[in-house]
């Protein structure tokens, strides 16, 4: 099936118009990454937190993803339009909704794969005299590294999905094109920047998924190496 169709005897697929703005269609792009790349990274840094402070006190783990379930269940839409009257139509509004749905799934990731560790390799370590700590940064860590990057892995992917929707709010990458083109959909312009923004963003979520799945193989090289067996 040919990606250019007829309607009403015009093409679906402005080609022309994409060869026109490809400086734009990078900018948006670069944009989206930049959107990305800063709530997954600080989403991270925060998750690891409340990971470690729920593998801790126990009891906190629980009030901990209630809150975090809590602000994943917001409708997006609802969420980033909350905070437009205190922080405007600007990159901190997209960063503390985008940020907000990264938390439940990178907790649970987190927390998982600490937990799941084997009491038999723990105990092992014991016996060899790793301290807590280093029993933590050189056993637990490492062994739960496979669960804790799958956790990102769907934190990205989640996130490259919803950047789109902060265009409502002025920003939004490759979803700018989407809502231009949901603007004026009937024409071949509009269908146009639809195509342009929906095929990226789905380019960039399995690249950066794919990206994810190479740094989980070289920071877990025994992992591979027992798979491949």
């Amino acid at each position: 099936m040919s990606l250019v169709a007829q309607t009403s005897n015009q093409p679906l697929i402005v080609w022309d118009w994409i060869g026109r703005n490809l400086t734009n269609i990078w900018d948006r792009t670069v944009e989206h990454i930049v959107l990305t790349v800063i709530a997954v990274g600080i989403g991270v840094l925060i998750s690891a937190g409340l990971s470690l402070i729920a593998l801790r006190w126990r009891r906190s783990y629980s009030p901990i993803t209630w809150v975090a379930g809590l602000l994943y269940t917001i409708p997006s839409l609802a969420l980033f339009t909350f905070f437009v009257p205190f922080t405007g139509l600007s990159v901190l509004t997209a960063e503390i909704g985008l940020v907000s749905y990264t938390l439940l799934i990178l907790v649970r990731n987190m927390v998982t794969g600490i937990v799941e560790v084997p009491s038999e390799v723990l105990e092992a370590a014991d016996a060899m005299g790793y301290s807590r700590r280093g029993r933590f940064l050189r056993i637990e860590l490492p062994l739960a590294l496979p669960v804790i990057i799958t956790g990102i892995r769907l934190a990205t992917v989640t996130i490259i999905g919803l950047v789109t929707i902060t265009s409502l709010i002025g920003l939004g990458g490759l979803g700018y094109f989407i809502n231009r083109g949901l603007q004026t959909f009937s024409s071949p312009i509009g269908t146009t920047q639809i195509f342009v923004g929906t095929v990226l963003s789905i380019a960039l979520a399995v690249t950066a998924d794919l990206s994810l799945v190479g740094v989980e193989r070289i920071l877990t090289p025994w992992r591979t190496r027992r798979i491949g067996r």
